[in-house]
């Protein structure tokens, strides 16, 4: 078993020392060892772990409802169903953000395509003047795949 101290941990998952420290602080990390002088030592395994933190953190994922998956995880096949439960619901949740975040792509976008026809008339002059019909026209550039 090769053991990490938090310093090395932090290095090896480009975490800092006080996010591992944070995370052992609200309960996430029961699963790390010590030492008799009261040292972490991580294990290879324990990395598996800290990346599904960080993967349901950076996800939006609450601190206590992390905790609440690790509580699930440290009970065993029993909750097996909850822990499911909780992955099927964020996936929900980032399916929305990822739709939302394609909705904002879009119009910026358009934007980017709206700026570079000003840029090279020189002006944006009737651009404003009749955006439905500007808009439309980068709709059919775009079905056809030319923007």
């Amino acid at each position: 078993m090769t053991g990490y101290s938090i310093s090395q941990a932090a290095e090896k998952t480009g975490l800092t020392v006080s996010t591992l420290r944070y995370y052992e602080s609200e309960g996430l990390l029961p699963f790390v060892d010590r030492t008799s002088g009261g040292q972490r030592v991580f294990k290879d395994e324990d990395f598996s772990w800290l990346s599904v933190i960080e993967c349901l953190k950076s996800s939006g994922v609450s601190i206590r409802e992390i905790k609440q998956y690790i509580d699930w995880c440290m009970e065993g096949d029993s909750t097996l169903c909850q822990r499911r439960d909780l992955f099927v619901r964020q996936k929900e949740r980032v399916e929305a953000q990822i739709a939302e975040y394609q909705k904002n792509l879009e119009k910026i976008n358009y934007k980017i395509w709206y700026y570079e026809q000003a840029v090279a008339r020189g002006t944006e002059g009737g651009q404003t003047a009749n955006c439905a019909a500007f808009e439309a026209e980068y709709a059919r550039l775009r079905a056809e795949g030319n923007v």
